[in-house]
This record gives C-alpha cells, structure tokens and sequence, in this order.
C-alpha cells in the first residue's frame, strides 16, 4: 500500500467539499489530475472511497473511515517540521537529571519549577544517583544533567555551584549535647558513637566530614550511604551523624540538630554537573534556565 500526501490531500477536499470541481479550485489544480490522484489512491487501499456519478460525489462507508485517518497523517504530516524545528532549537524535547538523595531536601523542587517554566515542552526524567553513578553515566550518555557533589574531572565535565549550607550535627532529641549553648567541636564527641558515611557510596561526604570535624574512627559504629538512613539510626538512639543542613527538612522525628564549629563556613556544596560534549539540544537552553541559581 503506497499513497502520497498529496493523494491523501486531494481525498480529504473531495471528501469535504462532495464536489470535485470545488474540490480542485480549493487545491488551485484542475480536476482531472485530482481525478486520477483520487483513482491512485483507490487502487493503492484497495477499496472504493467514493461514489460518484455525473449529478454527486458521496462517500462511501470505507471512505468515511479512511477520511478520519486520512486528516490524522495530513496533521502529523504537517506538524513534524515544526516538531524537527522545535527539537533542533532545544525548545522541545527530553533532559534526563540525577540526582543525589540529600539534594531532593532542598533544591531539586526549586530546579524542576523554573525548568517546567521556561522549558514547557522539555520533559524531565528523574535520576536518583550518588555523584559517582553520576559521573559513570553522565560519560556513557546515560543522562544529561547531575545535581552532584564535588571535584569532578575539568577536561569531562563542567559545573557550577548550585548550592552551599552547613554541615550540622543531627543527635537523638533527649542526648546531652542538645543542651549546649555553643557549637559542637570534636573534643565533644571523644566518646560518641558515630554513624558516618561510607567511603565508598558517599565519598563526599566522608572526606568532607574528616577533613573539618577531626575525629576516632574507632568510635564509627555503623556506615551508610544515604543521610535519610543516618537520621533514622540517629532517631532510634543508635548514635550521632553529619548532616547537611537541609537534612532538617525531612522531618524524622526525635532528632536535634547541632551547629557545628567548622574552619569554613557553609561547607557542603551541590552543583550542576554536565558533559562537555553533548548532542542534546535541551542542555543548552536547560542550563541556561538555570542559570540564575548559580554561584
């Protein structure tokens, strides 16, 4: 079966002006080449479209059928220019965004807003990732953008900071600690168990929390990757844990969170992580949007 536009636009003005006289000044031909298209047509579905005789044009049941479809490839037919132009800009199309767990506590709302908002017709598939999936895929083509932690490799990647806030101490809500009056400093958690995260899934964090808060390890008692499991142990009485300040907006219930006395302030970053080489056109135009939220 093989039929052209311009067959299908021939039927379709027959088919709605029941005349093939009207039909052809409406399509600025002459009728008996739009006789022959719609005889080309009939031959390629194989089924009589029309009945016509020298007094009327009528469609037949088949041809009522085929006219509904026949409008619906016309429709397609002519909005796919405008969809390949759409797509080619970066007006149009999909972004596929990681992200790391604790940053859905904060920003990840604040960038899905202003993305839906300049970007309407850009879909937004969801990623949750630690920062080294994120690189892995993020090099495979997997996704487009990471909401990541620091470094990453300047000749792969580029990335701008998104976001920086504290690095707090999240304790059960009845521990001794919560009655200070001053940050917490490590000479303060000599004895403490500690839930600290795992060198491997949250590398970030681990070398973050080393580097400012000097510490025992021997007084780690469990290891885990993801700060919503940290707050759960911390609730549960099993020990004491770095979090990022925006952990305070997952609500577990009976933890407390400390300030702590950190050579910089503000130490936990998040940024936007992106290749340098993509064919996406929406990264661009999904960057740019975001461009505001940068440091």
């Amino acid at each position: 079966m093989t039929y052209s536009l311009e067959q299908l636009r021939g039927f379709v003005a027959v088919a709605e002006e029941l005349h093939f006289g009207r039909a052809a000044i409406r399509l600025r031909m002459t009728q008996p080449p739009l006789s022959r298209q719609i005889q080309k047509l009939e031959a390629a579905v194989g089924v009589q479209l029309l009945e016509r005789d020298n007094r009327r044009v009528r469609l037949t049941p088949a041809g009522y059928a085929f006219l509904n479809e026949a409008r619906r490839i016309l429709a397609i037919a002519e909005a796919a220019p405008a969809l390949a132009k759409r797509v080619s800009s970066g007006m149009r199309g999909v972004i596929k965004l990681a992200f790391t767990s604790a940053s859905t506590f904060g920003i990840l709302g604040r960038i899905l807003d202003h993305l839906d908002l300049d970007l309407p017709e850009v879909h937004i598939e969801l990623f949750e990732m630690v920062t080294r999936e994120q690189l892995d895929a993020l090099t495979a083509g997997d996704i487009d953008l990471g909401l990541a932690r620091p470094p990453f490799d300047p000749e792969l990647f580029e990335s701008r900071l998104l976001h920086r806030e504290s690095l707090l101490l999240a304790v059960h809500e009845d521990h001794p600690l919560s009655e200070l009056r001053r940050p917490v400093v490590p000479a303060d958690l000599t004895r403490e168990p500690l839930i600290f995260h795992s060198q491997q899934k949250a590398r970030y964090f681990y070398d973050l929390v080393v580097s400012m808060v000097p510490l025992a390890q021997e007084r780690v008692i469990h290891t885990v990757s993801q700060v919503i499991t940290m707050l759960w142990l911390v609730s549960g009485g099993r020990g004491v844990a770095f979090v990022p300040e925006s952990a305070r907006l997952i609500g577990i219930p009976h933890v407390n969170y400390l300030p702590i006395a950190t050579p910089i302030v503000d130490p936990v970053e998040l940024h936007l992580l992106w290749p340098r080489r993509s064919d996406n056109p929406a990264l661009p135009r999904a960057i740019s949007a975001l461009s505001f939220l940068m440091h």
